[in-house]
């Protein structure tokens, strides 16, 4: 018992000694880190002083340089107006002293008129006193020389009068006479001018238009398609347009031959439709034909309209602009005449501004010179004088109308425009080339070929090929019988034998067709 006592007590003490000794340790470890705390505190106390007085000296600097900145601008600013109070200064003082020396020479001004008025004063009473003084001699002179010559002043006034003005009415005379005949030399020698000036800036290429057309084809299998079965096709096509068709050995190519362009480019067209689509046959052959037609009607619109744009010309009547487009198909002794009219057009145009004439007047009124000779129907009346009528009727200026109808002087001219228009039509028509009267007399034949036939009851079309060798009478079959188409045919033959002089023969071929149609439904 006591040994376990002893052991417990020997325990007890070991263990305060223990946790005395761990005390004792701890605190000095304790008072180890509480020493090492206070020089780490110290150090970054000081490397904190440090870097303030590092930042409060770079502080302090950027704000002296801020500083020195901020003068050098308000000294700049203090510069630059003290500058401009200076250059202000400067030139108040310059304009004082313009000013002061502007003074000075208008006192001297002043001084010198002042002088100068007074000197011209002293020469009016000089010049009064002498005037005076000649009056009076004068008077002297004058009763001196009634007496010598036993004339009073009045009667020798008169008498010196007379002769004066007999004097100067012969001496005015030669001076009109020169003047007259230098007017007539400059007139002419400027209206040479203005022609040949005219005439060059408005130079065009002339050339003549054919009789016949080509048109190729792609091979020659396509000839025998158009020319169908027993030339059926062909026939129709020339039955349908009015135009003989020449298939002959020219490769690849086929000839459309006809006086009237219209037709021609109307079987041509045709004949391009029906070869791209590739049924050619009589029903389509008429069907094609009677589209093409409506379409050169429009053709005709959109030449119209596109002449009058291109010549800045405004405000046409539609009548007149469809006339115009059929000038295009239209020829005057073998010239185009809507490009005869255009030329004409510009013509008039660079002329009348030579002239100081109204110079969009002019140029409408070259345009319409010749819309008379636009109507297919032959008539009595002179084409200047139809033409005028025209523009009367389409509201057409006086002045206009003048000119279309003078032209030619049918009329009498009473403006301007009209011997103007004259002249650039004779210049148009007379260039190198330009015209061929051989040919228009072979188309005007023609015409007549196709009159005469029209001339006969029951004649639906008729067309004359061969170059006027051949007439070709399609008669409308109620109307005629194949006995009356017979004697139709010997009665058209006589009155053209009869009434033209031709050279040759003239082949007149009558054709009648009867048609059945009716349709399945």
């Amino acid at each position: 018992m006591e040994h376990n006592a002893l052991l417990f007590i020997v325990g007890v003490i070991a263990l305060a000694l223990g946790f005395l000794i761990a005390k004792m340790l701890e605190r000095n470890n304790a008072s180890q880190i509480i020493k090492r705390a206070k020089k780490s505190a110290q150090g970054i106390l000081k490397e904190a002083k440090s870097e303030g007085e590092s930042i409060k000296k770079d502080k302090i600097l950027q704000a002296k340089e801020k500083f020195i900145e901020l003068k050098a601008e308000h000294e700049k600013v203090i510069l630059g107006r003290d500058k401009k109070m200076n250059d202000a200064e400067k030139r108040t003082r310059d304009k004082e002293s313009q000013v002061s020396g502007e003074l000075s020479r208008n006192k001297k001004l002043n001084q010198s008129l002042e002088d100068r008025i007074k000197d011209y004063d002293k020469r009016l009473e000089y010049v009064d006193k002498k005037k005076a003084e000649a009056e009076k001699m004068h008077q002297s002179t004058v009763q001196q020389l009634e007496v010598i010559s036993g004339l009073s002043a009045e009667e020798a006034k008169s008498q010196l009068i007379t002769t004066l003005k007999d004097q100067a009415k012969a001496d005015a005379m030669k001076h009109v006479q020169t003047s007259i005949e230098e007017a007539k030399m400059t007139a002419e020698q400027e209206a040479k001018k203005i022609i040949i000036n005219t005439i060059q800036r408005i130079g065009t290429e002339e050339a003549v238009e054919n009789c016949v057309s080509v048109f190729n084809l792609e091979s020659d299998d396509v000839k025998g398609r158009i020319i169908g079965r027993e030339g059926r096709n062909i026939r129709a096509i020339e039955a349908a347009t009015g135009v003989e068709i020449i298939v002959d050995d020219t490769p690849e190519a086929i000839i459309l031959s006809c006086f009237d362009s219209v037709r021609r480019e109307v079987a041509r067209l045709s004949l391009h439709k029906l070869v791209t689509d590739g049924r050619i046959h009589p029903a389509r052959i008429e069907e094609v034909v009677q589209k093409t037609t409506r379409q050169i009607e429009q053709e005709i619109v959109e030449v119209g309209k596109r002449t009058v744009i291109d010549l800045g010309i405004h405000g046409l009547h539609p009548e007149l602009i469809k006339a115009v487009g059929r000038m295009k198909y239209r020829s005057s002794y073998g010239q185009n005449l809507l490009q005869h009219s255009r030329e004409v057009a510009k013509l008039c145009s660079v002329m009348a501004a030579e002239l100081g004439v109204n110079a969009k007047l002019a140029r409408r009124a070259g345009l319409l010179h010749d819309i008379g000779k636009v109507p297919d129907t032959e008539t009595e009346t002179p084409h200047a004088i139809l033409g005028m009528q025209w523009a009367e009727k389409y509201g057409e200026k006086p002045d206009v109308c003048n000119a279309i109808g003078a032209h030619h002087d049918e009329i009498e001219m009473t403006s301007l425009l009209s011997p103007i228009v004259q002249v650039c039509d004779a210049i148009s028509g007379a260039r190198p080339g330009a015209r061929r009267q051989v040919l228009d007399s072979y188309i005007q034949r023609l015409k007549d070929l196709e009159e005469i036939a029209f001339g006969f009851q029951g004649v639906k079309k008729a067309y004359a090929i061969q170059a006027g060798r051949e007439l070709r009478v399609i008669v409308e079959s109620e109307k005629v019988n194949d006995d009356k188409a017979s004697s139709l045919s010997f009665e058209i033959s006589q009155k053209i034998q009869t009434d033209m002089t031709y050279p040759g023969q003239v082949k007149v071929t009558v054709i009648r067709e009867t048609r059945a149609v009716n349709i399945a439904k």
